[in-house]
């Protein structure tokens, strides 16, 4: 099931209340999380017990990684355990780590870089631990620990991180000047934005979330607004024997100009292959032929078009005609960047009164009119912008916090909010956010975004509440995406690989 996403101070608080309030010991918790990354590098090391070097923070995350190199210790590995810090500085955990460290014949050594003898025997590790700093780190890291970060990320040796990767920014995914790529990373209790989004989010490698003893309730009790879309979450229903194409959405298309006849049609494929009943396409009139060709099951129609191939003026009365019946309405694919394009949606976005998915060239024509999309409240409008779309509707990503600024702007304008890229984030104007867990390098070309709004058409025309609809078009996109990549490699794949592998992990979807 999906995944609750925590912050840092939540994290705090709950351990807080679990060692003050319900009287577990804090040294229990320390032992549980070492216990997890102990076999987490034991799984990395193979069969057999090798080196490992255990880098460790004076604070309690370092008392997780001197726990850790003791219990491996006790498993007959090779164990280096150094303190990257002040020992004056060290937690009243940590020292007590550091005492069963040495009764088990180890010792919590100074970290000395220009050591060459140091340095030659992390060259022969099997496994780097980072637990440097944990999710309590809100500065760019420096002095030594910057330079340990350093010795992991060029040893070409993998490193298990301790909660999260030493340098990623708990709350945002930002890095703090550089920081640890891990292998893994064994995180405690819940996972935390930063393994997921920004370009900290790269850094976590295959996540675990660990059970360190925190007590149940105080888990379910967090009100956690942000949560992972996992395939569990991805449930469609079963169709009823005596369906017909009626009950699973009219759909309207409105995009597509000369020199731009794909992204229409993509988005309409994709809408077909996700299971809508009817959809129809309005294309400006020089290319409907192009789009018929292509389009065998939608249904294309043209619309009045000015000289430069793009919608004019006169298609707002068209499409009000053509609209009527539709219960949803996708605009933008491939539609151009004109000032009558623009007056155009803007119209209709004043006009219609059915939910709209806006995807490009829609999103384009509020620029400087964000008033238009304000208007729209109490109407569903989904907003599908990557970050150049979404700087040119006021977005702001400057400080590299990508959850916390589609949240906002969902909140402020009233809409949700798709802002793609990795680790695609759908915001709703609650609050709430769900973070993507799919999708690939591979995706990344012209055309993708027009299948993934041709399944959100889908979906939602299906009449599925855009709570549930939204996030699972976007995992389900990815997923075809990633089926894409499994079978032909991300290299050659294209969007319409992804609309064929649609089916399939749809109807691994229907419950």
């Amino acid at each position: 099931m999906n995944m609750w996403i925590a912050t840092a101070q939540q994290m705090r608080e709950t351990d807080r209340i679990a060692i003050q309030e319900r009287g577990i010991p804090s040294t229990d918790l320390m032992e549980r999380a070492a216990a997890a990354l102990a076999e987490e590098v034991m799984s990395l090391a193979g069969d057999c017990a090798g080196r490992v070097v255990c880098f460790c923070g004076p604070g309690n995350n370092g008392g997780d990684g001197v726990a850790c190199a003791r219990q491996l210790l006790e498993a007959g590995f090779e164990v280096r355990c150094v303190l990257v810090g002040s020992h004056e500085k060290m937690t009243q955990d940590t020292r007590a780590m550091e005492a069963k460290l040495a009764a088990a014949g180890g010792k919590l050594e100074p970290f000395q870089p220009d050591d060459a003898e140091f340095a030659a025997w992390c060259l022969e590790a099997n496994v780097m631990v980072d637990a440097l700093f944990g999710i309590g780190l809100n500065s760019d890291i420096r002095g030594d620990a910057l330079t340990a970060v350093h010795m992991m990320n060029t040893c070409d040796i993998p490193v298990v991180s301790a909660d999260i990767p030493s340098g990623v920014e708990t709350d945002t995914g930002r890095v703090l000047g550089e920081a640890v790529h891990a292998a893994r990373t064994v995180t405690f209790t819940l996972p935390k934005a930063g393994h997921y989004v920004g370009k900290g989010g790269l850094c976590t490698g295959k996540l675990t979330v660990a059970d360190i003893g925190i007590p149940k309730d105080l888990v379910d009790a967090l009100d956690c607004p942000v949560s992972t879309v996992e395939a569990a979450d991805v449930r469609l229903p079963r169709r009823p024997l005596d369906a017909h194409k009626g009950d699973f959405g009219r759909c309207a298309i409105l995009g597509g100009c000369v020199g731009y006849t794909g992204a229409p049609v993509l988005a309409a494929q994709a809408a077909v292959r996700s299971g809508a009943g009817l959809v129809s396409v309005g294309v400006p009139t020089p290319i409907w032929a192009v789009a018929a060709a292509k389009l065998d099951e939608a249904m294309p129609y043209p619309l009045p078009a000015g000289k430069e191939g793009q919608l004019s003026l006169e298609a707002g009365e068209v499409i009000h005609h053509k609209l009527a019946g539709c219960g949803v309405c996708l605009i933008g694919p491939g539609l151009g960047r004109g000032n009558g394009v623009a007056a155009v949606v803007r119209h209709l976005l004043h006009e219609i009164h059915i939910p709209v998915i806006l995807d490009a060239d829609g999103i384009n024509a509020l620029e400087g009119h964000i008033d238009v999309l304000d208007a729209r409240q109490g109407l569903h409008t989904v907003l599908t912008p990557h970050d150049g779309e979404f700087a040119r509707l006021g977005g702001d990503l400057s400080d590299g916090d990508r959850l916390g600024a589609a949240r906002r702007f969902a909140m402020e304008h009233t809409c949700c909010l798709v802002l793609k890229g990795h680790r695609t984030i759908t915001a709703f104007p609650d609050g709430t956010a769900y973070i993507n867990t799919t999708g690939n390098p591979g995706m990344a070309k012209g055309g993708s975004g027009d299948v993934l709004a041709g399944v959100i058409l889908s979906l939602l025309g299906q009449g599925l509440p855009a709570r549930q609809a939204v996030p699972m078009a976007v995992w389900l996109h990815g997923a075809a995406g990633d089926l894409c990549a499994q079978e032909i490699g991300e290299y050659g794949m294209t969007p319409t690989d992804v609309v064929a592998a649609l089916p399939r992990v749809i109807k691994e979807s229907v419950e």
